[in-house]
């Protein structure tokens, strides 16, 4: 079993930055956790993706919506991945999810089988 906690969620002004934080435990292998995504829910929509890293950093892709705006890395060595954030918009507040999954899993969430519990992102206008 893997287990993935996120922080450094919080409130901010359009226009600002964050840095979410996800930590990884348990049972790590470079095959269980090959792909690690970040999702995001706001209130009534669906989860959505939003950025996704190779366990080598090989490949990384992101959300049209926040492509240029956010960076995703991963440090291996700490089990750790993040999410840079700036430019941050409205449209952005949602529940921000780390999710862990074998290669390949790719923006689909029914594709990973691990799960954090979500940070809270608001961004206020």
């Amino acid at each position: 079993q893997v287990q993935l906690e996120e922080s450094g969620g919080g409130l901010v002004q359009v226009g600002g930055s964050l840095r979410l934080s996800c930590a990884a435990s348990g049972r790590i292998d470079s095959v269980s956790v090959y792909t690690i995504s970040w999702f995001r829910q706001a209130p009534g929509k669906e989860r959505e993706f939003v950025a996704a890293i190779t366990w080598n950093n090989y490949l990384r892709y992101y959300a049209d919506s926040v492509k240029g705006r956010f960076t995703i890395s991963r440090d291996n060595a700490n089990s750790s991945v993040y999410l840079q954030m700036s430019g941050l918009k409205p449209e952005d507040t949602a529940v921000y999810y780390c999710a862990a999954g074998r290669a390949g899993a790719g923006r689909l969430a029914d594709r990973y089988a691990y799960w954090g519990q979500g940070t809270q992102v608001a961004v206020s206008s």
